[in-house]
């Protein structure tokens, strides 16, 4: 080989030699700024080894990383161990685990966070979105058949003019609907195989009844919402990779199917919630949950629900407070079910409070055991001084408390206006008290008019000593950033922080 062929080698090859996992590209502080360079397209994964959202991304990533290779496109997936590179992680202000950036030509001023779902056609449509126009133009029956037939969903407009009102608005939703892909076509030819006599747009899909048709009042806001409440199933499965669909989507009502694969009569039940489904497509999502799965114990607690108690069916709202909503009939046929979510609808249906039944020994021991049924007696009495910790039995920060708020409620057992408490605030709820996040600390002072304290203070014996005594006024101010880190309310941190989430995080 000639020393010129060799040194052409090295400066094609030498410069741009970075490691790869499964075609995506592993980068770190010596290699970032190059890859900046050399990848016009770059989406880049934070992750941490331990992050149970990451190790279940991870084939996802790297089927969407080898479906982009394959395609021999100027996207790369790439991705960077946030726990070993931390000034990277610290530039791209990562909080939590994955977070994933999509970088344009190597301008990291401006990353852009990913927002679609969590399965390899969810994130390369997301970037072709990024990268491409919004709609790909369609000339023939075999480029039609090959979007509608490589994606679980495609939307397709058929325009005989492509410069038409509703062909304009057609591409202004495709502009904002990240998760579906897009096709325009105006050819005669796809108007006579799929027997389109007018202007029209159809989203195709792999489920239910195949295809959809828009016939709502032409507005770009109308097309957003057909696509959106047409682009998941009836009924959908809740696992990792459908919940950012779920939850990150226009519908904020969901009615929740608990039900064991195993059960003999499952494709019954299952058939039964599918045929309710239809009546409320765009108001209520239908989301069902393998009650057997180990993944999903967490949202049967959510719910006050055991294994045993399964099938069953709840409903809740998520909007700023979420509320849960419980059938009064276990029936699961789809007349019972439907009427339910019609009652829902015409705000028949009261909210449904989870309750444990009183201990009997809930007022023996110094801090006192309260529950949604004894809560309203306790809690605003008038003559009383009532801290109250509200707490989850798995959260790692309420058992850092426990034997803190233990000694608390040592200090204050002869007093007799003053009352330490606590309560188990997965198991019971409170219509008055909206629980976010644990440890919640709340006091409520005596008097005639009781108005709720939030304590926000340093979680220490001298700190809630100072603050009782001072009746609720005087706090320690904890650390800023030390407080930061504790009340953060990140859903994808490791795992012995995710007790201090938001109920929405942990479903």
């Amino acid at each position: 080989m000639s020393p010129l062929l060799l040194l052409c080698l090295v400066l094609a090859t030498g410069a741009h030699d970075f490691a790869e996992e499964q075609d995506v590209l592993v980068l770190n502080k010596s290699n970032f700024d190059e890859a900046l360079e050399t990848f016009k397209y770059l989406l880049l994964e934070f992750y941490a080894p331990w992050c149970g959202h990451c190790k279940a991304l991870a084939p996802e990533y790297a089927k969407a990383a080898g479906i982009l290779k394959m395609e021999q496109s100027e996207i790369r997936l790439a991705k960077v161990d946030a726990t070993e590179e931390s000034e990277l992680a610290e530039q791209f202000s990562v909080r939590g685990y994955p977070t994933i950036k999509f970088i344009k030509n190597g301008d990291i001023k401006f990353p852009k966070e990913y927002s679609a779902g969590r399965e390899a056609a969810d994130i390369v449509n997301w970037l072709k979105k990024r990268t491409g126009p919004a709609a790909i133009t369609i000339t023939d029956v075999s480029g039609a058949e090959a979007l509608s037939e490589s994606h679980e969903v495609a939307v397709i407009g058929f325009f005989k003019d492509v410069e038409s009102v509703l062909a304009k608005i057609f591409l202004q939703a495709a502009e904002v609907v990240d998760e579906v892909p897009f096709g325009i076509c105006s050819h005669d030819d796809l108007f006579s195989k799929y027997q389109v006599d007018k202007d029209s747009i159809i989203l195709f899909k792999k489920f239910d009844e195949r295809h959809s048709t828009f016939d709502g009042e032409a507005t770009k806001e109308n097309v957003v919402n057909f696509v959106k409440s047409n682009q998941l199933p009836l009924v959908i499965e809740f696992t990792e990779q459908t919940a950012p669909k779920i939850f990150g989507g226009e519908i904020k009502t969901h009615i929740l199917l608990f039900l064991p694969k195993s059960a003999s009569d499952y494709q019954e039940k299952l058939d039964n919630f599918k045929n309710a489904a239809g009546s409320f497509k765009g108001k209520i999502l239908f989301i069902f949950i393998d009650s057997e799965h180990t993944d999903n114990q967490r949202i049967l607690e959510f719910f006050g629900l055991k294994k045993e108690e399964c099938p069953a069916i709840r409903l809740i709202t998520l909007e700023e407070e979420m509320t849960k909503y419980k059938p009064e009939s276990d029936d699961l046929k789809a007349d019972e079910i439907k009427e339910f979510c019609s009652n829902f609808l015409e705000g028949k249906i009261k909210p449904h409070m989870m309750s444990q039944d009183i201990p009997d020994d809930w007022d023996k021991n110094p801090v006192k055991v309260l529950v949604g049924k004894n809560f309203e007696e306790v809690a605003f009495d008038e003559n009383k001084n009532v801290f109250i910790e509200f707490y989850a039995p798995w959260c790692g920060h309420c058992k850092q408390l426990a034997p803190i708020w233990d000694k608390l409620g040592e200090k204050y057992k002869d007093h007799e206006n003053t009352i330490i408490a606590k309560m188990d605030a997965t198991a019971n709820e409170i219509e008055v008290v909206k629980i976010h996040s644990f440890p919640t600390l709340k006091f409520f002072p005596s008097g005639t008019d009781k108005k709720v304290v939030d304590y926000n203070g340093e979680r220490t014996l001298e700190g809630f000593t100072k603050f009782l005594e001072s009746g609720g006024q005087d706090v320690v101010p904890v650390d800023d950033e030390l407080d930061d880190l504790e009340e953060a309310d990140e859903p994808d941190l490791e795992e012995e922080e995710e007790d201090q989430h938001s109920h929405k995080d942990e479903l």
